[in-house]
């Protein structure tokens, strides 16, 4: 365990708030620096243009995009003349075990990301400064639409280990920024015992948006309407969900409880080009950030089919026709909300799955994928449950790199999330896999019968 993070497990209560005040501070001025106000001017300006103009700036983007990947990246410059001068489809693991070659910039130079992946294998990806500006003045201006700047009263559902021992004993789920006003609210204990605190505590925090984990949120929502709960009228202004798939079922839920419209979008730690829905509740590929190709099984263009993106704000560690592991669905659709980016009708994304714990409840996809961080040499893992005390974690490892301290390090990170009370079995394997649909599964839940 790093000093720092001693230090934070410590410290009283409120001097945790500072420590996260200025942990965020620190970052920020990493996104909001730089180019980050121009950006935000610039996707201001552009927002009603046509689709011939922004298929233009797609083009323009895509050749001094690919022109600087050839010219940097060793990886991408290789396989582009082996291949007759095209860029052939890459995968996760194909990226992950050629990593050095594929970094345009030193790590000192970039701003790390460090990245579960809903697959089980991890990526530390490099962002420059600018495309980390970039980014998060498109996100922004996304969330704009709807209210939103930093600053706003905010409570965010994320993947954060921020609790202590003392503060669960307590009752205590939760972690404030008071600068930036932003509530974080651990998502690794959302069970029923707990669950009218995270609810009694929100509707006393007031937040004007709520952000993070669809499944965590759903489970508040939940047991607000089956405990009679009235959540307060004219409350949230919206909530943006991130991470994990949306189904009507989630949304009509999350909506129906809290009074407000969910607004989602679609992105990727390591870089993927941004989907958003607009105010008509459509999803609009913002063409500005990248290319999406929709292929078949046969890699031909289809109107549904696994997504193939090339991110032109990943110049650190270039993503060029980069297969994520998703699903979407392609509209015909237009649209009047002034956004002229195409429609996609759905994304599909992966098996919305979980580990059930007796001591925390339901542990979600986002937080099983970052139980690989701080880790290395784990090429994929499957979590396997058949008993409620009992998880079998089947790993793929990099004997070269793994080793007995890397296994503990995963180990107490999955003993974070579940809880000391459940039996982890971690076992090394040759392979995993694929189910017979072609799809990866992360997590394997076999007793969502004996779960209430």
């Amino acid at each position: 365990m790093a000093l720092k993070e001693k230090l934070y497990r410590i410290s009283p209560h409120i001097i945790q708030g500072v420590f996260i005040s200025l942990f965020n501070f620190l970052a920020y001025r990493k996104r909001y620096g730089g180019k980050y106000k121009e950006f935000r001017k610039l996707f201001k300006e552009r927002e009603n243009i046509s689709l011939e103009e922004l298929k233009k700036i797609q083009t323009e983007r895509k050749e001094e995009f690919l022109s600087y990947v050839i010219r940097k990246s060793s990886f991408y410059k290789k396989i582009y003349a082996e291949n007759n001068d095209e860029f052939p489809i890459v995968t996760k693991e194909l990226l992950r075990s050629n990593l050095k070659d594929v970094y345009t910039i030193n790590k000192i130079n970039g701003i790390v990301s460090k990245t579960g992946g809903t697959t089980g294998k991890s990526l530390e990806v490099l962002f420059t400064p600018e495309d980390m500006q970039e980014r998060f003045a498109m996100l922004d201006n996304f969330r704009a639409k709807f209210g939103y700047e930093l600053g706003k009263k905010t409570a965010w559902f994320s993947g954060k280990t921020l609790l202590t021992h003392k503060d669960v004993k307590k009752n205590i789920f939760w972690k404030t920024d008071y600068f930036y006003k932003v509530r974080y609210y651990s998502t690794f204990h959302i069970k029923n015992d707990y669950l009218k605190y995270y609810l009694e505590n929100l509707i006393e925090y007031e937040p004007e948006y709520i952000v993070g984990f669809p499944s965590s949120i759903l489970e508040i929502a939940k047991y607000g309407i089956q405990n009679g709960y009235d959540f307060p009228n004219n409350k949230i202004k919206a909530i943006f969900p991130t991470a994990e798939t949306i189904t009507n079922e989630i949304r009509n839920t999350i909506e129906s409880f809290f009074k407000t419209n969910m607004y989602d979008q679609y992105a990727s730690s390591e870089g993927a080009p941004f989907i958003f829905e607009c105010k008509n509740h459509k999803l609009h590929m913002e063409l500005q950030s990248g290319i999406f190709e929709v292929l078949d099984e046969n890699n031909e263009f289809a109107q549904q089919g696994k997504l193939v993106l090339t991110s032109f704000t990943t110049h650190g560690t270039p993503l060029i026709r980069y297969d994520i592991g998703d699903m979407i669905k392609l509209s015909h659709e237009t649209c009047t909300c002034g956004n002229n980016n195409p429609i996609v009708k759905e994304i599909l994304g992966r098996i919305d799955d979980y580990i059930y714990s007796p001591d925390n409840g339901k542990i979600n996809l986002g937080n099983v994928s970052n139980t690989l961080k701080g880790t290395k040499g784990i090429i994929k893992f499957q979590a396997i449950q058949n008993k409620l005390d009992l998880i079998e974690i089947q790993v793929v490892v990099d004997n070269e790199i793994f080793n007995e301290k890397i296994s503990n390090v995963f180990l107490l990170n999955w003993q974070e999330r579940v809880g000391n009370n459940m039996k982890i079995e971690i076992k090394k394997v040759n392979d995993i896999p694929n189910e017979k649909s072609g799809k990866y599964r992360l997590v394997k839940n076999n007793i969502k019968h004996l779960i209430k």
